[in-house]
C-alpha cells in the first residue's frame, strides 16, 4: 500500500537533518537554523497526515527490507502511534522555533540541533516500530542524545546531572533488555504482534509476571514513576529550556509511559493485577511529587518535581483500563505536552532574560515581558485544572473515570493534588510575573520574536484543547488512540491484516 512508504520517514528525516546539520552546520552560516525548521515542519505536518491516512485505510504496516513481519521487521502506524506522533512532531517543531533565538547564547548550535535530531529520531522510532528489540534500540537513541544534551553546557552542576540520567537511564535500559530477552525465550518472535498472539495462546507464566516487574522497573524509570524518578529533577533544570520541555514534554512519554501502554495492552494483555499497580504508582507518583514541589523555589526544578505528578495523573487515567480512564490518560498525556513544554520555555524565556532561575529573586517581570506573563498565565491554569483550559477536562474526565469505577480513594487524591498544584503555579506567578517590578529588572526587555512565537502557539493549543472533547477531532484523534488500547491483544489482528493487505 503506497500510504505506509510515509512511515519510515519518521525516523529517515529527523536522521538526515542531523547527518546534514553535524556535515554543513559550520560551514554555512545560518544553515543549521533552517534544516531545523525545514525538518521539524515536514515531521510535524507527516504526523497530521498520517492521522487523516490511518482514519482512510486503517492500520498502516511498512516492511523492512524484503522481509515480511513476524521474520522481518515491522513499521505500524495506529491510532495510538498516530496519535502520539502528533504529539511528539508539533511540540518538537514549536521547541525548534524557539530554539532559533535561545540557542545563540551557545557556541555549539550546530552540535545542540544533531544531537537534537538524534533524540526525535530514537522517539518517533519508539512509537512506529512493531519489532520489541528494535523498540530497545530507538529507546536506546534518543536516550544516549538526551544525556548529551543535558550536559549540553558543560557546567559543574550539568555534567553531574547528566552522569547521575545516565547511570539510572542505563539501568532502566537494562531491565528492559532482560525484559525483552525472558520474553522471547517464551515466545520465540520478537514481532509485538507476533508476540501477543503467543501470549493470549500460551498464558501469562511466571515468566511473563517476571518480564512485568522488569519493564515496571524498566519503563518506570524512563517515564520518572515514583520510587523510580530521582534523575528527574536534576536533570530536567541542568538542560537548556529547549531540551527541558521535550524531556518533560515528550521524552518521558515516548520511552515510558507509551511503551509501557503498548505493551502492558496489546502485547502482555492487561490483568487486574497490572491495572491495580499502574494505578498505586500513578497516584503515588501524583501525591509524593506534588509534595515535594511545592516546596521548590527554582523555577525549573519546581516544573520537573510538577512533571513527575502530572504523569501520576496519565498512569491512573490508564491504569483504570475503562474506556473513560483510557481516553482522561491519553488526553492529559496530550494536554501535558502542550503545557509542560509551554511552561518549561516560559521558565527559560526567564532565565534568558534575568540570568536567573530563583523565584525569591523574581517579581514584577510580567511588567517587561507581556508575553511571556501572559503565556505563563494560561499555562499555569491548565496544568492546574481551571476551566475552560485544556488541563480541566482532561482532569475531570481522569477524576469522573475513577469514580464511576469505584476507585473513590484515587479520585479523591486526583482532586487533591490538582488543588496542590493551583497552589504552587499560583506560587510561581506571584513570585516570578506579579507584584512590583525589582529595580534590578528595570532595564530588562522581552525575548525574541521567534521565543514569542512558540510560547504564543501552545498558548492557543492550551486555550482551544478542551475543544478536542467536543468536536468532530476526537473520533479521528483520540478515540481511535484510546479504542487500540481498549482492542488489547487483538492488536495482533489487526497488525497481520494490515501486512496481507
Amino acid at each position: 500500500m503506497g500510504a505506509s512508504n510515509i512511515i519510515p520517514l519518521f525516523v529517515v528525516i529527523p536522521l538526515a537533518g542531523a547527518f546534514l546539520i553535524s556535515l554543513l552546520g559550520k560551514k554555512i552560516k545560518g544553515l543549521a537554523d533552517i534544516i531545523g525548521v525545514i525538518s521539524g515542519l515536514s515531521l510535524c505536518v507527516l504526523s497530521f497526515y498520517a492521522v487523516r491516512l490511518y482514519n482512510i485505510h486503517g492500520v498502516l504496516t511498512y516492511s523492512v527490507g524484503a522481509w515480511m513481519p513476524p521474520i522481518g521487521i515491522g513499521m505500524i502506524i495506529d491510532g495510538l502511534s498516530a496519535f502520539m506522533l502528533v504529539t511528539v512532531n508539533l511540540v518538537a517543531f514549536c521547541v525548534v522555533v524557539y530554539s532559533l533565538n535561545y540557542m545563540e547564547k551557545y557556541t555549539a548550535k550546530g552540535k545542540f540541533y544533531t544531537l537534537f535530531f538524534l533524540m526525535l529520531s530514537g522517539m518517533n522510532g519508539v512509537i512506529i516500530t512493531g519489532d520489541m528489540f528494535n523498540l530497545f534500540v530507538f529507546l536506546e537513541i534518543a536516550a544516549v542524545a538526551s544525556y548529551a544534551l543535558v550536559a549540553f553546557g558543560t557546567e559543574k552542576h550539568e555534567l553531574e546531572a547528566a552522569f547521575k540520567y545516565a547511570v539510572m537511564g542505563t539501568m532502566g535500559s537494562l531491565f528492559v533488555l532482560l525484559g525483552i530477552a525472558f520474553l522471547y525465550g517464551y515466545t520465540s518472535t520478537l514481532n509485538m504482534a507476533d508476540m501477543g498472539a503467543v501470549i493470549s495462546r500460551k498464558g501469562t507464566g511466571n515468566i511473563v509476571l517476571m518480564v512485568i516487574i522488569l519493564f515496571l522497573m524498566g519503563f518506570g524509570l524512563k517515564a520518572a514513576l515514583v520510587p523510580f524518578h530521582a534523575w528527574l529533577p536534576d536533570a530536567h533544570p541542568s538542560a537548556p529550556a529547549p531540551i527541558s520541555a521535550m524531556l518533560s514534554g515528550v521524552l518521558i512519554k515516548a520511552l515510558g509511559v507509551y511503551a509501557l501502554c503498548r505493551i502492558f495492552y496489546n502485547v502482555i494483555g492487561v490483568s487486574p493485577l497490572i491495572s491495580s499497580i499502574l494505578m498505586f504508582m500513578g497516584t503515588l507518583s501524583m501525591v509524593v511529587a506534588g509534595l515535594l514541589a511545592i516546596g521548590q523555589w527554582d523555577y525549573k526544578r519546581l516544573l520537573a518535581y510538577s512533571s513527575i505528578s502530572q504523569i501520576g495523573y496519565i498512569i491512573l487515567g490508564v491504569g483504570l483500563g475503562t474506556p473513560l480512564g483510557i481516553l482522561g490518560g491519553l488526553f492529559h498525556l496530550f494536554n501535558h505536552s502542550i503545557f509542560k513544554s509551554l511552561l518549561f520555555l516560559n521558565s527559560g524565556a526567564v532565565e534568558y532574560t534575568t540570568g536567573t532561575r530563583d523565584l525569591q529573586q523574581m517579581g514584577g517581570l510580567a511588567h517587561k515581558m507581556p508575553v511571556t506573563g501572559a503565556t505563563g498565565l494560561i499555562g499555569s491554569m491548565s496544568i492546574a485544572g481551571i476551566p475552560p483550559f485544556s488541563g480541566f477536562w482532561s482532569k475531570l474526565i481522569i477524576i469522573i473515570a475513577a469514580v464511576e469505577a469505584q476507585k473513590f480513594a484515587y479520585a479523591f487524591w486526583a482532586a487533591l493534588i490538582s488543588i496542590l498544584t493551583l497552589a504552587m503555579y499560583v506560587k510561581v506567578l506571584k513570585y516570578a510575573f506579579l507584584g512590583n517590578l525589582a529595580e534590578k529588572w528595570k532595564q530588562i526587555k522581552e525575548v525574541p520574536i521567534f521565543m514569542k512565537l512558540s510560547m504564543s502557539t501552545l498558548a492557543i493549543i492550551c486555550m482551544v484543547g478542551g475543544v478536542l472533547l467536543f468536536a468532530n477531532i476526537n473520533d479521528v484523534f483520540l478515540n481511535r488512540a484510546s479504542e487500540n488500547l481498549l482492542q488489547g491483544r487483538k492488536y495482533a489482528v489487526m497488525v497481520f491484516k494490515g501486512i496481507r493487505q
